[in-house]
């Protein structure tokens, strides 16, 4: 969301709340309470314009070349502001302000790999990943800026993840799901649209009336950025034909309001649950599901592609290997089975008559 206020600053956090801030260099950082215009938001506003100059590293929260400040320095980048979607945002600043409330007195400068190996050691296969990703940008970012020379995160060693993520549906547990849940309740709605539109939380909770053109159902993905037509299958169309047409968006909480993330995923678990389904089945095991589907019918990597929105390959090539591995197997087996019914086979006489012209053979040989 752009704002026309100078100096101000606004990020949603991973629960899908806005926040303000003003930020100008040489002042300080400043939230700002309220919406950009009502009455709160703006006498603050005054106050900060108003307001004197500091230099960097006044406060003792931000000390000139300590790791609080070069978090605060990544938070005001473009790396940042511009190159992350605002849930990624929400999810590196709960890593970072982790960080700073352990380090940030310290100075950046003293970062060195075995610090970040040492932490890193420390932590699950998941969490880690999540933490490195985040502590290498904001290292990355203070090379860029002449806060450290080298970078410390180059040669950490991170532990693999034995593990393939979020359980794929099978077809009885989505089988399960629908006979738990009918046509015309919004779980078997929210249940169809990820599973036939192979989409993420995100951006299924943000569809509407609106993104339906032509017979396609058109997404702009929140983590890609990508553009996606997507056509609506007659499984999805009947249960969107029976769910009313008077919200924004298609998928909303019980006030009315739009979900969001957390809530929406606290909403499906039950609803899960409510089907007799193993925690292990959660809404973005639905994408996974379509994937797989799209995989069994014989459709390419980039055809599953044009559909999921993945940018990387390899997370579909697995699918697809795995369909390949069914469908040659079954072919193998069917093969074996043909020949075997067509082998014609040796009867006793043959063998028999064989045995005596070969008798009469030997005796005329005498």
């Amino acid at each position: 969301m752009r704002l026309r206020v100078r100096y101000v600053q606004a990020w949603v956090d991973r629960d899908g709340r806005v926040h303000h801030y003003f930020r100008r260099a040489s002042y300080p950082r400043l939230r700002l309470p309220g919406l950009p215009g009502s009455t709160e938001f703006m006498a603050v506003y005054r106050a900060a314009l108003d307001g004197a100059r500091t230099e960097i590293g006044a406060s003792k929260r931000s000390k000139a070349g300590s790791v609080s400040a070069a978090i605060a320095s990544y938070y005001a980048s473009t790396a940042f502001t511009k190159k992350l979607v605002p849930s990624s945002q929400g999810v590196r600043k709960d890593v970072l302000e982790a960080f700073r409330r352990d380090h940030g007195d310290k100075q950046i400068a003293a970062l060195q790999r075995r610090h970040i190996q040492g932490l890193l050691d420390g932590m699950s296969p998941t969490a880690g990943r999540n933490w490195f990703k985040a502590i290498r940008a904001l290292v990355e970012h203070c090379c860029d800026e002449g806060m450290l020379r080298e970078n410390p995160t180059l040669g950490v060693k991170q532990h693999k993840i034995k593990s393939n993520g979020f359980h794929t549906w099978t077809e009885e547990e989505l089988a399960r799901f629908e006979a738990r849940h009918a046509i015309g309740t919004r779980e078997r709605l929210a249940f169809a649209l990820g599973l036939y539109t192979g989409q993420r939380r995100g951006d299924v909770i943000r569809m509407g009336r609106q993104h339906i053109r032509d017979g396609m159902l058109h997404v702009t993905q929140e983590k890609t950025r990508k553009s996606l037509a997507i056509p609506i299958l007659p499984e999805l169309a009947a249960v969107l034909d029976a769910w009313p047409h008077d919200n924004l968006t298609f998928l909303t909480t019980l006030r009315g309001k739009q979900f969001d993330g957390h809530t929406f995923t606290a909403w499906f678990i039950k609803a899960c649950a409510k089907a007799g389904l193993p925690r292990h089945c959660t809404f973005h095991g639905l994408r996974k599901a379509a994937c797989r589907r799209l995989a069994e019918a014989g459709c390419t990597v980039h055809q599953i592609a044009a559909i999921s929105g993945h940018v990387s390959l390899k997370e579909i090539e697995r699918y697809t290997k795995a369909a390949d591995q069914v469908r040659l197997a079954r072919e193998a087996m069917a093969r074996t089975d043909r020949a075997r019914q067509n082998k014609p086979e040796r009867k006793l006489s043959n063998r028999t008559g064989d045995f005596d012209n070969s008798a009469i053979f030997l005796s005329d040989i005498k």
